[in-house]
């Protein structure tokens, strides 16, 4: 069993976000999270805006994040 210590850090976040950025790229949709939600918290961890559908840009652009956190 995995525990998160801190949900509110931001890699937790874009790891989530990434999960679910993937579902919605293939079109599944979440009842509680709608796309234009996921990209707006997208928007608030790496500063940049997306229109609607961007999923493919906003899953390169954490991934870019990860990256430089990471190493």
């Amino acid at each position: 069993m995995t525990t998160i210590t801190n949900p509110a850090d931001p890699m937790v976040q874009a790891r989530f976000l990434l999960a679910h950025l993937s579902l919605l790229s293939k079109g599944l949709k979440n009842s509680r999270m709608t796309g234009t939600q996921v990209l707006a918290r997208v928007s608030a961890l790496t500063g940049r805006t997306y229109k609607r559908g961007q999923y493919k840009l906003a899953t390169e652009d954490l991934n870019k994040l990860k990256e430089q956190n990471n190493g």
